[in-house]
Parts: C-alpha cells; structure tokens; sequence
C-alpha cells in the first residue's frame, strides 16, 4: 500500500488538462491561416464550441483544471478564455503561435515568454504561472528562461507519474515538473485530420469503447500506485458531442473512487514545492 502524498488524505491525483490550441500551428505560423477561412473555421470550433462544452461538463463534476492556451489564441478569443478563469480554472502558457521551443533561439523563447505575458496580464489580469511545451520538446535553456519570466511549473515532459522539481547546474530549483504521459493525449485516439490526410492506410480514429476503457484503467493504475495523472486533452479533438460523452463517462469513473484530490497544475505545484524534496532522480534532472 502506498502511502499518500497528496492533500487531506487523498490516494492520489487529477490534474486535468486541455490544449486549447485553437487555429495555431503551422498554418499560423507561415501565415497561411489567414488565407484560408478553412483553417480558420477550423480552429475556431476550439474556443467558440468545443470549449463551452468542456467548461459545462467540468462545472457539472465541480472539478478544476488547467487550460494551456497559445497567446494568438488568448488575442483571438479574449472572451472565451476569461470564462476558463471566471469559471474557476487556470490558463497557462502554451507558446505564443504553438511554436517548436526545441528551435527557437533562447533570445527567441525570451520574446515569445515576455509578449505572452504581456497579452496574459492585458486579457487575463494576471500572467501565466505554468507552462506546457506546444510541441511536446524544449531547448536545454528553456527552465532557466521558464523560471525568468515567473513560471513556476511545467507539464512538458514524459518521464514520470508523479511530479519533480527541475535542477538546472546541480542546484535543485522551484520550478516543478508535472509529466504528462501520451497514454491520455486525445491525439492519439481520435486526431485523424484532412489537408493532408493524416494517418493514411488504417483505423483513423479509435473505437471510442476502447479509448474510454483505456483511459480508465489508466486512471485505475495511477489510482492505486498514489500518482498524479496529467490529460493532454483538446477541447477541438475530444469535445466532439460524441466524444464528450467519453470524457463525461471518465469522469464518473474517477469520482466514483472517492478518495481524488482533482486539483489545477499550479496547486499541484504549489503543493509539490511545499514538501520535503527527495534525492534527484538522473531521468529528472534538467
């Protein structure tokens, strides 16, 4: 039996959380969104239907979660993303047009940091405190310039099931990692798109019976090891009216165990920073 750490007693942790990734990427960032009302449309479903259904299904469980948003979105869609906070969940740093931060120059990263705060504080009140990698990889500076520009936490990485702190020259820092593993990115299931077709010469979307029976054996797993589990979810991708359904039956079975600390990622941090910190693990060092 593993002993808890997480607050009042809880088994373990949920830390939802959704990319609301709305038309970015690299029709963004090559211009090319604009001349196409296709891509546009497209992206738009994100925040203007698919984000009000996720925001309505999380107020029905009354569970809190994290919204890792684009700050072209954030300007896009100012109204959209100020329901996420008023509703009582987290927006957080998501890149400025999702770019790859593997590529960006560390000057580059400071100018993408320091204007999506800035459009955070004008839109949001407040800047961002977390941040998620849009491409799922960052450059050997980026913690350093993370926790230059007041970001205290990130769900980048894949390398574990409980949260760590990030040591940059030896010297373990406040800045905490909450990995989030592909086994719960909706991408994976169900991203079958067009322009290109894309997978081709298979199954392009997953039986949502065994997506939903996947995601809760996950969710059992992590349940009974005491860990904490991370979504990559996209309101565009998994708010679907069918797809919803499989979100709300998860949800019904993670609180049905009764004994879940559901939590935003940056009370996963804080509450992370405020314990004792174990030895560095090789596989958690930065």
């Amino acid at each position: 039996m593993t002993t808890t750490m997480w607050p009042d007693g809880a088994a373990s942790c949920v830390a939802l959380a959704f990319d609301l990734d709305g038309p970015t990427g690299a029709a963004m960032l090559d211009g090319s969104l604009w001349r196409s009302p296709r891509h546009f449309a497209l992206g738009g479903y994100d925040p203007y239907r698919a984000l009000p259904r996720v925001l309505d299904l999380l107020d029905r469980f009354s569970i809190p979660a994290t919204f890792f948003v684009p700050a072209r979105v954030v300007e896009l869609w100012p109204d959209a993303c100020r329901r996420i906070v008023d509703r009582g969940h987290e927006v957080a740093h998501h890149g400025d047009q999702h770019e790859c931060y593997w590529d960006l120059t560390p000057e580059r990263q400071r100018e993408v940091l320091a204007r999506s705060q800035a459009v955070f504080r004008r839109h949001l009140g407040a800047p961002a405190v977390g941040f998620r990698t849009p491409s799922g990889d960052w450059h050997p500076r980026t913690p350093e310039l993370l926790l230059e520009h007041g970001i205290g936490y990130s769900s980048s990485m894949r390398d574990d099931d409980r949260p760590y702190r990030h040591v940059l020259g030896g010297v373990v820092t406040d800045l905490v990692e909450i990995p989030a593993r592909v086994d719960m990115d909706d991408y994976a299931y169900f991203a079958y798109h067009r322009d290109p077709d894309f997978p081709r010469g298979q199954d392009r979307i997953a039986s949502y019976r065994l997506t939903l029976d996947n995601w809760r054996r996950e969710f059992d797993g992590h349940h009974r090891a005491g860990a904490c589990l991370t979504t990559i979810w996209h309101p565009k991708v998994s708010a679907t009216p069918g797809r919803a359904i499989v979100l709300e039956r998860l949800l019904e079975h993670m609180t049905a165990a009764g004994d879940v600390w559901f939590a935003r990622c940056r009370d996963v941090a804080r509450w992370w920073r405020s314990r004792p910190e174990p030895a560095p693990v090789p596989g958690g060092a930065s």
